[in-house]
């Protein structure tokens, strides 16, 4: 397990550092800022698949106890929601915040995005273990928001492209695919209970 949780979280590091070795060395083309908050737009989306898939592939490959490594995988989904907000921010709004608030309110994709992002500061802050006995069966119910994550993030990806919108709806299309192997009519029974048991351990 710690094999993996290294390598996982080595997956998701090494592209801020290749984002950053192409700012630096001039490889993110002429418009450097768009460059850095598309791709970490798409980190975004990249860690949110990679967080869907790990239910789904658990029950597949009767691995409960591949539950374990959903928390870091959604944390490294914050950590680059963060990074894009904080990118837009202080790169193309230039920490001017009332002009943040203005652009939420005129721009229906950045309103989405804000949702979204908002849902996965909640989900960050209540994943402690300690969190969730504090919280008791509502931090169930409170995660499932992730969910909507799912659908506002391709969403915000489709409305701020101004041409090209098959890959928005690639992910798009993904994510509603992950959001239906999630049914439990999918799965033996006998997975449901004994991952809920391994994800508490």
């Amino acid at each position: 397990m710690f094999a993996l949780k290294a390598t996982l979280h080595l997956s998701c590091a090494l592209p801020l550092l290749y984002l950053y070795l192409a700012v630096v060395s001039g490889a993110a083309g002429g418009d450097p800022v768009q460059y850095i908050i598309h791709f970490l737009g798409m980190g975004i989306l990249n860690t949110l698949a990679a967080t869907l898939l790990v239910s789904p592939l658990a029950r597949w490959r009767r691995w409960p106890w591949l539950i374990r490594v959903r928390r870091l995988l959604g944390l490294w989904c914050f950590t680059y929601a963060l990074l894009h907000l904080s990118a837009f921010l202080v790169f193309d709004l230039l920490m001017d915040w009332s002009l943040l608030l203005t652009e939420i309110v005129k721009r229906p994709y950045i309103m989405v995005g804000m949702a979204g992002f908002l849902i996965l500061l909640a989900l960050a802050v209540t994943s402690p273990k300690a969190v969730q006995r504090r919280v008791g069966r509502h931090w169930q119910r409170l995660h499932r928001w992730v969910y909507l994550v799912a659908v506002l993030g391709p969403i915000h990806f489709w409305w701020s492209v101004k041409s090209g919108n098959w890959e928005p709806a690639l992910y798009l299309s993904g994510f509603l695919l992950l959001l239906a192997l999630r049914r439990r009519g999918i799965w033996p029974k006998w997975t449901f209970r004994r991952l809920g048991a391994d994800s508490k351990g």
